[in-house]
């Protein structure tokens, strides 16, 4: 579905992404992991679209989107979600998700004089919608809650359902276990799996948990120093020498503590 061709991301001399090559194929749910500074983030922001590439080439299903900015791969199905969650603070749970769908016809000026019905009837399509949602999610009793009053792991899942108001095809995310309870962050790879198997989403996951990842991720891509480095599956990556090094320094002479970090 992606396809990452020599990309680079250069900030003044840093290369935070120096180079990267990589697919993510269509219906999987591929894990994204590496030490602090590998480029990871920086690599989901210039997919995104969130920043522009200083060269490379992004595809996606055989299109060129290099540098499209987020709205446009909004539309296409791409969505991309961040380590610290965006919410409306002041608008609730139901609300926030009622928000993303786009084109709604309460934007018009036109439309809010001589179109209230059919604004009316939209809204309560939207909100049964945001409720079969947050039902997916289990968190439907926080419909009515303050979205900046929830906490860090619900707001994670209701970023999650707003990719549930759009017809994602491809959803990135950054970190979604960062400052999440072990309660939470179960109910969130839960519901993960389900959008990848009943709804046919395709994932990529930053995430520094080893168990969330070996839960959830095959393949598993590996970057360091701005490019990537390995990929496989997570035993696969447990065994490359280079990967060890990478996060210990030390080769597989510490290859366990790489297994009990995991």
């Amino acid at each position: 579905m992606i396809e990452v061709h020599d990309l680079h991301k250069h900030f003044g001399g840093f290369h935070a992404v120096d180079g990267a090559s990589l697919r993510i194929e269509t219906g999987s749910i591929t894990g994204l992991i590496g030490p602090n500074g590998a480029g990871k983030t920086t690599l989901f922001n210039v997919i995104a679209g969130v920043l522009p590439p200083t060269s490379g080439r992004v595809t996606m299903e055989g299109a060129d989107i290099t540098g499209l900015p987020p709205h446009e791969l909004f539309h296409k199905g791409l969505l991309r979600t961040f380590q610290i969650a965006h919410e409306f603070s002041s608008m609730t749970c139901r609300e926030n998700l009622m928000m993303v769908p786009p084109g709604q016809s309460g934007e018009g000026l036109w439309n809010t004089w001589f179109g209230r019905k059919r604004i009316a009837d939209e809204e309560r399509a939207l909100a049964a919608r945001a409720d079969e949602v947050l039902e997916f999610l289990t968190i439907s009793h926080l419909a009515d809650h303050k979205a900046g009053q929830v906490s860090g792991g619900q707001k994670k899942l209701l970023e999650l359902g707003r990719t549930m108001m759009v017809d994602a095809k491809i959803v990135f995310l950054d970190e979604v276990g960062a400052g999440v309870n072990r309660t939470l962050l179960n109910t969130i790879a839960d519901a993960i799996r389900r959008l990848n198997q009943e709804r046919g989403y395709t994932f990529v996951v930053i995430e520094h948990d080893m168990d969330f990842i070996e839960r959830l991720c095959d393949p598993v891509i590996v970057m360091a120093e701005g490019k990537v480095l390995a990929e496989g599956s997570l035993a696969e990556i447990k065994a490359n020498e280079e990967v060890i090094e990478a996060y210990l320094g030390t080769g597989l002479k510490n290859k366990d503590k790489l297994e009990a970090r995991a």
